[in-house]
């Protein structure tokens, strides 16, 4: 019976040719023998780069719009800026009128009390040369 047993030699020979019985058959399953094969190749390509350029083109809107987005910052900064200038001249202003006001205010009371004490004076005055004049 041994006869009929397959030797090392014979398997070995026996895979060598399924593998290149497989390698036969996938050759000639190849895409690259397809006639279609080259147009779809085409057509991937073509829309690869379709799709960069749309992504490109979307990264440069991005740019476009983050530089419109920092200039329209800037000028609410330099706006608001401005404005709080504004504001602190114009707190300025009403702190130096109500200083000249309040200024104005103390004078006239000084005003008045040397007035008051100017009367007072005369009334003081008149009492006392009326008693001098009737003790005469």
């Amino acid at each position: 019976m041994r006869h009929k047993e397959p030797s090392l030699a014979d398997r070995l020979g026996a895979a060598a040719k399924a593998r290149q019985a497989l390698i036969e058959k996938a050759r000639a399953n190849a895409p690259a023998n397809d006639p279609g094969f080259a147009e779809r190749q085409a057509a991937r390509l073509a829309a690869g780069l379709a799709r960069e350029a749309r992504e490109a083109e979307r990264r440069a809107a991005k740019r476009a719009e983050k530089a419109r987005l920092a200039a329209e910052a800037e000028e609410a900064a330099r706006t608001a800026a401005a404005a709080r200038q504004a504001e602190a001249e114009a707190q300025e202003a009403a702190r130096r009128s109500a200083e000249e006001a309040r200024a104005a205010a103390l004078a006239e009371e000084a005003n008045r009390a040397a007035q008051l004490e100017a009367e007072r004076k005369a009334a003081r005055d008149a009492r006392y040369a009326a008693r001098k004049a009737r003790k005469r």
